[in-house]
């Protein structure tokens, strides 16, 4: 990608529509504009505008165009808007005269955004934010990637990288400043202090994983003995056949996934195999997945039928025992709940206690880690911490320490993208005037 390049790209759907929004960014932004309406609208003013191809005069639409000169533009270069009628034909034409000027190329995926970043216009963060709330499909997914949009994370991530370049600052002042008078002679108590209550504020953050679960979904697989119901169960809460029915053992034979929105929050219904012993290679392979599946699930459902396999269930992080076909046999004491999914019995109840157990278990907004990414960064951010307080509580040598300190500084960094030592320079003579 050159940044000294002018991009376009559509900003809508494709197919055909009423309105096609598109995209203009970079230095030749004003040229590309004025030679394709003739004269340059006032900044941030909505004005319609007749289109002409740059190279032969030939008019190709009417359209809403806007003027948004850099930096105060979502990519923070001169960027402009063509609001064009949606037919294949009239987009078509459009981007075919912008290709056509020097220097004026179709956008990568992404770029925009990426030139957002690059101009300091959004932080890494709240790029993933932006890229969420675009994938979010129910509305606790949205609220959560407008927090992260809105900069929760990245203000989050910039006080502990504050906080950890403060540490630093004061380590190196005790290595290289000791002999300058404004620096206090003894720091170490404060330094382990501060070290405390940063590494314990990342270590309550690393603690909470429910913004991942809330982004990715939560798993709730429906799990039990051939027979139990399960498909049948599957297609009542997807509201739709997704799985066959049939009274055959062992019918369902590999993994089969449902998105469903549960009170507004991400639920991942996944039907499995009926878990028995059998000598069919390919059943057995069903039984490994289903196994495997329900080890990894954040929530079981375990369907007990009124007839056949009894057995227990498997080891499972948290399980529910679900009857089913209460219509035939309601005796079943040992259930948590009791449904019949053919006639609907019971459904409401166990959409009820999903939602019940899907909120338990995401949190209600107190999250802010959404992606392994920032959990990675910040286990080793608390690691280095860890070991460098080690260290001075130690009395071992202080190169070590600040060492560790300044990974732990450009951990955190890796959040928001803001990973510059030059920065400690920058605290250390502001905070302690040394040199002029």
């Amino acid at each position: 990608m050159r940044s000294d390049d002018t991009i376009f790209a559509t900003a809508s759907g494709h197919g055909r529509a009423a309105v096609c929004l598109i995209r203009i960014s970079g230095p030749g932004s004003r040229t590309v504009l004025k030679r394709m309406t003739g004269r340059m609208p006032e900044p941030r003013r909505a004005v319609v505008r007749t289109l002409k191809d740059p190279t032969t005069g030939e008019p190709l639409d009417q359209a809403l165009v806007l003027w948004m000169p850099g930096p105060g533009s979502f990519t923070g270069e001169d960027q402009a808007e063509l609001q064009i009628h949606g037919g294949l034909a009239t987009r078509t034409a459009v981007l075919r005269a912008l290709g056509s000027v020097e220097n004026c190329r179709p956008a990568e995926a992404g770029e925009f955004t990426r030139r957002a970043f690059l101009n300091g216009r959004m932080d890494l963060a709240q790029v993933e934010g932006l890229a969420d709330i675009i994938d979010a499909e129910t509305e606790a997914q949205r609220r959560q990637a407008m927090r992260q949009l809105g900069g929760r994370l990245g203000n989050a991530a910039e006080g502990w990288r504050e906080s950890v370049l403060q540490v630093l600052a004061l380590l190196e002042a005790s290595l290289d400043f000791s002999d300058e008078g404004d620096v206090p002679e003894d720091l170490e108590e404060e330094i382990l202090q501060m070290i405390d209550r940063v590494r314990d504020e990342i270590g309550r953050a690393m603690a909470n994983r429910s913004g991942e679960r809330l982004r990715e979904g939560l798993t709730v697989v429906l799990a039990g003995p051939p027979n139990a119901g399960k498909s049948t169960l599957l297609n009542a809460l997807a509201r739709r056949d997704v799985a066959i029915v049939s009274p055959i053992a062992g019918t369902t034979r590999d993994v089969i996934e449902v998105h469903c929105d549960l009170g507004g929050l991400p639920v991942i219904i996944v039907d499995t195999a009926g878990l028995r012993e059998s000598g069919d290679l390919v059943e057995q392979e069903g039984v490994s997945r289903a196994r495997a599946r329900v080890q990894d699930a954040d929530l079981v459902l375990w369907l007990v039928p009124p007839e056949g396999d009894r057995s227990a269930p498997p080891p499972a992080r948290r399980l529910l025992r679900v009857g089913t076909k209460a219509d035939l046999n309601r005796v079943r004491p040992d259930c948590d709940l009791m449904i019949a999914a053919s006639t609907g019995e019971g459904l409401p109840a166990l959409i009820a206690r999903l939602e019940e157990e899907a909120s338990a278990l995401m949190g209600q907004g107190d999250a802010i880690l959404t992606r392994e990414r920032h959990r990675s960064a910040l286990e080793r951010a608390h690691a280095d911490l860890e070991r460098a307080r080690a260290m001075l509580a130690g009395h071992g040598p202080l190169e070590l320490a600040a060492e560790e300190v300044r990974l732990a500084a450009r951990a955190v960094g890796e959040i928001t993208g803001r990973v510059d030592v030059e920065d400690v320079l920058d605290r250390l003579f502001s905070s302690f005037c040394i040199g002029k």
